[in-house]
């Protein structure tokens, strides 16, 4: 970040507040409406954070920073470049997918990421923003943190239908924890990948369970699957499945016939059992990091290199996933208990860590109390009896698998994480109103 953030990022800022304030009226209601504004402003203050954090902490102050932020915006000077000398050559890379070029030569010898398809995706986007904002690091930032909000605002009003009188914890869960707004806000993938994450959720329920607005719909899942299979395609293999059922036991309720409800169950299982693997291994076949075939041997990899770094503090061990059954029993539930909970407060070694351990210390505590009060196998009862709550948890737990397993040390932990934060929250939220005043609640979730 330079002199040119502090006169252009101003400017935008008010742009896009501006764009805000107008489409506030059209996306709220008189509960809601008071968490559009504050919920845009902390993913703003976390884009800019993310920025200041890396360049004065992590770079020491470097003009140029470090981390994969400031990476993705250096890397995307080429792309700019291309777009200063010839528009039609910025546009023959923006349809690139690594195959190299004689006139595009000169921007993409110099480029790491081209050949990397998931980085050179954020770097087209970063270079779509950087013509709009005069390649501003800050702008470019703000852009991203936008973006995001409007996938976590339909998450949020997703959640809100189904549970309207929960309306401020459910903002609480998606969008005031601080890993989610920080991590979730900047010029990373990640931002990109919960705000996708946010409008396939929505898109899933409008379409496939309230039925309405089916093409515009339609558009909105396809769109939401290509970004998430784009930039983490591992998110959207944890999606689908939990989605799927969620899907199907929303649709199965309505069925008269109990008989029927009966049989047409284990058969949506097997569907969706078989959906997942086909997605599984069609959406990752040949590639380096998350085909299926591979997935064992990268983990343990990444198991090896990382553990060799648990003396500095901030890494951790859970023994290698292999892909065998066997250390799936063993290193699966350790990889959930992680991600989910994970650092504890005396694993502290910093002051980003210390925000992680007190969300993770409050996971911990509403989890612990719905479980204690209720009963362990009652508690499964009434889990799966709740269609959305057993979604959240599903969804929540195949994901904590895979970050735990692959993350290897809390830093990229708390990242990598941040798609699972609001989902289990809002989970434990609602097992806890429905603890509290079970009637009201239910009455609320049919009418909404």
């Amino acid at each position: 970040m330079d002199f040119k953030d502090l006169l252009i990022t101003p400017i935008f800022l008010i742009i896009l507040y501006a764009i805000a304030f107008w489409a506030r009226p059209k996306f709220t209601n008189k509960l809601n409406k008071k968490y559009f504004i504050p919920a845009l402003s902390v993913k703003f203050i976390g884009a800019i954070g993310v920025g200041i954090i890396y360049q004065f902490y992590y770079g020491n102050g470097t003009s140029k920073g470090s981390g994969d932020t400031f990476l993705y915006f250096h890397q995307s000077n080429l792309l700019h470049a291309a777009f200063i000398d010839s528009p039609r050559l910025w546009f023959k890379l923006m349809l690139a997918y690594g195959q190299y070029d004689q006139e595009t030569l000169v921007y993409t010898t110099p480029m790491i990421w081209y050949k990397a398809p998931t980085e050179f995706i954020i770097l087209k986007i970063t270079s779509f923003f950087s013509i709009l904002t005069f390649h501003t690091y800050s702008s470019i930032a703000l852009c991203f943190a936008f973006i995001s909000f409007t996938g976590m605002w339909q998450m949020y009003i997703t959640f809100h239908k189904l549970y309207p009188s929960l309306h401020r914890r459910l903002a609480i869960s998606v969008f005031f924890l601080p890993s989610v707004f920080f991590w979730g806000s900047g010029l990373l993938k990640d931002s990109l990948a919960i705000g996708f994450l946010g409008w396939a959720f929505y898109g899933f329920y409008k379409l496939f369970i309230e039925k309405k607005q089916i093409f515009q719909t339609g558009v909105i899942v396809l769109i939401s699957i290509y970004f998430l299979a784009s930039i983490k395609i591992y998110i959207l293999l944890a999606f689908i499945p939990p989605a799927l059922l969620w899907v199907f036991n929303e649709n199965n309720k309505r069925i008269k016939n109990a008989t029927i409800r009966a049989v047409t169950k284990p058969f949506a299982i097997l569907l969706g059992v078989a959906f997942a693997y086909l997605s599984a291994t069609g959406l990752t076949e040949g590639d380096e990091k998350y085909d299926v075939e591979k997935l064992g041997e990268q983990s343990k990899i990444n198991s090896i290199y990382l553990t060799k770094q648990v003396v500095t503090g901030s890494a951790y061990d859970i023994g290698i996933f292999d892909g065998s059954l066997a250390s799936l029993a063993t290193v699966g539930p350790q990889a959930v208990v992680v991600a989910l909970y994970r650092p504890f407060i005396w694993e502290v070694r910093n002051p980003i860590m210390l925000l992680s351990a007190i969300e993770s210390s409050l996971f911990i505590y509403l989890t612990f109390i719905f479980f204690y009060k209720v009963g362990f196998f009652k508690s499964i009862k009434f889990i799966a009896s709740k269609p959305i709550l057993s979604f959240c948890l599903i969804f929540s737990i195949i994901l904590a698998f895979g970050v735990g397993t692959n993350s290897g040390n809390f830093g990229t932990l708390v990242r990598y994480k941040i798609p699972i934060m609001p989902f289990y929250l809002a989970a434990l939220y609602i097992m806890q109103s429905h603890l509290k005043r079970p009637k009201k609640v239910k009455r609320l979730a049919v009418t909404a």
